[in-house]
C-alpha cells in the first residue's frame, strides 16, 4: 500500500473549514467556547446564514424538481404532436429562478465558509479556563536556577561586549528586531541548530526535513494562520506567497490534499527553518534581545497520527522538547495554557519556559500542540487504517524543539562568567568545532 494518495486526484474534494454540521448541532457550546477563549468573535450571523442556506437548498430541490417533471411533460407533449411552447417558456423560467439561487447559495455558503475558518479549535475539556497567561498552571519544573556571585547581565548586553551579536548594524541594513550573529555567536548558533536536529532524528525518531521559507495562501489557511492572522505576517507584494511564520506551516501542508497509509502513522518530522513575523500588537514588548525578533531560526516537529494516539504522541513531543533544555543543562519549567491563552488551533498546549537570570523569570522556549483533526480538515489530510477502510480525518501536533535564538540568549545569560565570558554546554562543544568558552575579544 502506497504511504499516502493524493486525494484531488480521486475528486473528493477540499475540506477547509470546521465541520459546520458540528457548530450547527453544538451552537452553544461553540459560544462558550469562544468566550472562554476570550474570543469576540459573533455567531448570530451563523445563525441566519445556516437558516438561509437550508432554505435555498429546499427552494432549489423543489425548482429542480418542478422543472424535471414539466421537460417530461414537454416530452410527452412533443411526442403527442402537441404545441409545447408554453411549457417551455415556463421551464425556461424556472430555469431563471434556480440560477438566481445557485448564486443566492454560493454567495451564503461563501459568508458561511469565512465564519467557519475565524472559528478556532475547541480545547480538550480538562484544559483550564483562564484570561491570559497568568492563569497557566505548572506541570512541572526540572533544574535549579543558578545562584550568582554578581549581578547576571542581560543576552544582549554579553552578546555586544562579546562581540557576537550585532543590533545596531542589523537596525541599520533592514530594522528594528533583526539581529546580525558573528562569529562565535553564528557558530554557537549554528551548533544549537544542529544538535537538536541531531537529537530528534537519533534519538526521537523524527524524519530530518528541510522546507520552503515562502508558503502559498492555501496552506496558510490549512494550518489556520489565515485568515484571522494576517496582519502578523510577512505577505509577497503582489503575490498570494507569505515569509513562514513558522515551520508548522509548511510542514503540516505537506502532506495536504493526502491520504496517508495507517500502518505507518505515526509519521514525524523534525525541519530547521527561519521564521518571519510581522509582531503586530507587540509594540514596545521585549525590543531588545533575541526573544521576539521579526526573523528567527527555529527547529519544528511534526506529527500526523491517528485520533486515538495524538495524545500520547502530545506527550512524547513534549518529552522530546524538554531532552533538548536538559542536555543543554539549562532551568525549565511545563506549564499547561489556560484557554485564553492557547493558540488559535490547538485543543491543548503545553509550553516549557526556561529560565532568564537577568530577568528573574522564566520565559517560553516551545510550545507543544494538539490539534486533533482541526488542521487536517481545513487541509484534508485524511489516512485509512487498511485498503478496505474509510478515509478518516489525521491527527496534527506541533511543537518547538526548539526555539533557537531564545535558546542561544538563555545559555548566554545561564552560563555567563564574572569576566563576561560565557561557558559553552558540554553537549555543544563537539558543534562548536571543539570551543569550550566563549571570551571577550582582545
Amino acid at each position: 500500500m502506497p504511504r499516502y494518495t493524493s486525494l484531488k486526484t480521486q475528486n473528493l474534494g477540499v475540506v477547509d473549514v470546521l465541520d459546520i454540521k458540528f457548530v450547527r448541532e453544538h451552537l452553544e457550546e461553540v459560544r462558550q467556547m469562544l468566550k472562554n477563549r476570550c474570543n469576540p468573535l459573533d455567531l448570530s450571523d451563523f445563525e441566519r446564514l445556516e437558516q438561509r442556506r437550508r432554505e435555498l437548498l429546499q427552494e432549489g430541490e423543489a425548482l429542480k424538481a418542478e422543472r424535471n417533471a414539466a421537460s417530461k411533460k414537454i416530452g410527452q407533449m412533443k411526442k403527442a404532436g402537441e404545441d409545447a411552447e408554453s411549457a417551455q417558456a415556463e421551464v425556461r423560467a424556472i430555469g431563471t429562478k434556480i440560477s438566481a439561487i445557485d448564486g443566492e447559495l454560493k454567495e451564503t455558503e461563501e459568508k458561511l465558509r469565512d465564519i467557519l475558518l475565524h472559528i478556532p479549535n475547541m480545547p480538550k475539556e480538562d484544559v483550564p479556563i483562564g484570561k491570559d497567561d497568568t492563569e497557566n498552571p505548572e506541570v512541572r519544573r526540572w533544574g535549579e536556577p543558578r545562584e550568582f556571585s554578581f549581578e547576571p547581565k542581560a543576552h544582549w548586553d554579553l552578546g555586544t561586549e562579546l562581540d557576537i551579536l550585532d543590533a545596531d548594524r542589523a537596525a541599520k541594513v533592514t530594522g528594528a528586531r533583526f539581529m546580525f550573529y558573528k562569529g562565535l555567536g553564528a557558530r554557537l548558533e549554528r551548533a544549537c541548530i544542529a544538535f537538536m536536529m541531531d537529537l530528534h532524528a537519533n534519538k526521537h525518531g523524527y524524519t530530518e526535513m528541510l522546507a520552503p521559507y515562502i508558503a502559498s495562501k492555501d496552506s496558510m489557511i490549512g494550518t489556520g494562520q489565515l485568515p484571522k492572522f494576517a496582519e502578523d505576517m510577512f505577505k509577497l507584494e503582489g503575490l498570494d506567497y507569505y515569509l513562514v511564520p513558522t515551520g508548522e506551516v509548511p510542514m503540516t501542508n505537506y502532506h495536504r490534499d493526502e491520504i496517508l497509509d495507517g500502518s505507518k502513522l505515526p509519521e514525524r518530522y523534525a525541519c530547521y527553518t527561519a521564521c518571519f513575523r510581522a509582531e503586530a500588537g507587540s509594540a514596545g514588548r521585549d525590543t531588545r534581545g533575541l526573544i521576539r525578533q521579526h526573523q528567527f531560526n527555529k527547529v519544528e516537529m511534526i506529527k500526523f497520527t491517528k485520533p486515538e494516539e495524538s495524545w500520547e504522541e502530545l506527550e512524547t513531543m513534549v518529552q522530546a522538547a524538554e531532552d533538548v533544555l536538559q542536555a543543554l543543562g539549562l532551568p525549565y519549567r511545563v506549564v499547561q495554557l489556560c484557554t485564553g491563552d492557547m493558540s488559535f488551533t490547538s485543543a491543548k498546549t503545553y509550553d516549557l519556559e526556561v529560565w532568564f537570570p537577568s530577568q528573574h523569570k522564566y520565559r517560553e522556549i516551545s510550545s507543544c500542540s494538539n490539534c486533533l483533526d482541526y488542521q487536517a480538515r481545513r487541509a484534508n489530510i485524511k489516512f485509512r487504517r487498511d485498503s478496505k477502510s474509510k478515509p478518516e480525518f489525521a491527527h496534527t501536533l506541533n511543537g518547538s524543539g526548539l526555539a533557537v535564538g531564545r535558546t542561544v540568549a538563555a545559555i548566554l545569560e545561564n552560563y555567563q562568567q564574572e569576566d563576561g565570558s560565557v561557558i559553552v554546554p558540554q553537549a555543544l562543544v563537539p558543534y562548536m568545532c571543539g570551543v569550550e568558552t566563549i571570551r571577550k575579544p582582545e
